[in-house]
């Protein structure tokens, strides 16, 4: 095509180019790297013909430049009018997220005993079993020490199965008096069903001092009770066996729907069983150089989620996990 036919042919297709785009394909056609101007400049062998073609190209761009400057501000004109935001109108109410309901329990444990003085504390949930097992006074033929309980990495290490092992490690740390509760994640070879997951939450709570009593700790556990299901619950204790306390007691709360005569959710004893505790073993203290003849002390632990489904009857355990807005948005 001869140059003048050729920036006719440009001009007229820049002219009737309606949008970026389009002003976009024309650039690619008459000035792109295959485009009939550029293989002709490429061709070039006598510096009149280059001089002229070099002249035409600028032409071009100029003009393509022009009108794609055109169709910009065109574009931005329509935008304005069209998309033109009217401040004054309400906005679209997002909804905001919050806390799970495991971690709101969580927080509220942890405020109910920074208020009573206890230290919280953060520890391990890869233990050895020299922690999880040993210095629990676990004996060495105990189920919990099966593989078929306990999740393994090798022969002496583990995922926690309690959070107890951060009692002995800050006993080891520090002389007393110790009071500390710890929270967090513990791992159990567990089928998954209506009340038993793999991997929960447990609260563990340890006092040691001198003088400490049993009484000490009921009236803890009456404390928390009552903070965590309402002050007109009734709490009481009955003997039960752990490998690390003695003598070693089960928490109930009387039933916060019947309270008292019976129903379903308290298998009609107006009781619920919230989890165990007792007077520390002295083994343990003399696994961690206490003098258990000096020092007394008491320690619990409880299953966050079961406290969550025990003061808000959800039927199924497995519900906290599923992550459905449905019932996490109730809380």
């Amino acid at each position: 095509m001869e140059p003048q036919a050729l920036e006719n042919a440009a001009l007229a297709a820049a002219g009737a180019a309606t949008s970026v785009e389009e002003i976009e394909n024309v650039r690619v056609e008459f000035l792109g790297r295959k485009s009939e101007l550029k293989l002709a400049l490429r061709e070039v062998r006598d510096r009149e013909t280059g001089m002229a073609l070099n002249a035409l190209r600028e032409r071009l761009e100029d003009a393509i430049d022009a009108r794609e400057a055109e169709l910009e501000r065109a574009e931005l004109d329509r935008r304005l009018t069209d998309e033109r935001v009217d401040v004054t109108m309400p906005g679209t109410p997002i909804r905001r997220g919050h806390l799970h309901l495991i971690t709101q329990i969580r927080r509220e444990v942890e405020d109910i005993f920074l208020g009573l003085g206890y230290t919280v504390i953060d520890g391990r949930e890869v233990e050895t079993t020299r922690y999880n097992f040993d210095a629990l006074n676990f004996p060495p033929g105990h189920p919990t020490r099966s593989p078929l309980q306990t999740l393994f990495l090798d022969d002496e290490t583990v995922l926690r199965t309690e959070t107890s092992p951060s009692q002995i490690r800050t006993m080891e740390s520090q002389e007393p008096p110790v009071y500390i509760v710890t929270l967090g994640r513990v791992y159990r070879r567990d089928t998954p069903d209506a009340t038993h997951t793999p991997t929960f939450h447990q609260v563990e709570c340890l006092a040691v001092d001198e003088g400490i009593t049993l009484g000490d700790l009921e009236g803890t556990l009456d404390y928390l009770l009552k903070a965590l299901f309402g002050e007109e619950r009734r709490s009481k204790f009955v003997t039960h066996h752990f490998p690390f306390t003695e003598p070693s007691v089960e928490a109930l709360v009387s039933c916060h729907i019947c309270d008292g005569p019976g129903c379903p959710v308290c298998r009609h004893s107006g009781w619920i069983e919230v989890g165990g505790s007792g007077m520390v073993d002295p083994n343990l203290f003399e696994f961690v150089g206490y003098d258990p003849e000096r020092y007394t002390g008491f320690a619990f632990g409880w299953g966050l989620e079961r406290i969550a489904v025990l003061r808000h009857g959800i039927p199924d355990l497995r519900e906290l996990w599923r992550n459905d807005p449905r019932l996490l948005g109730q809380f």
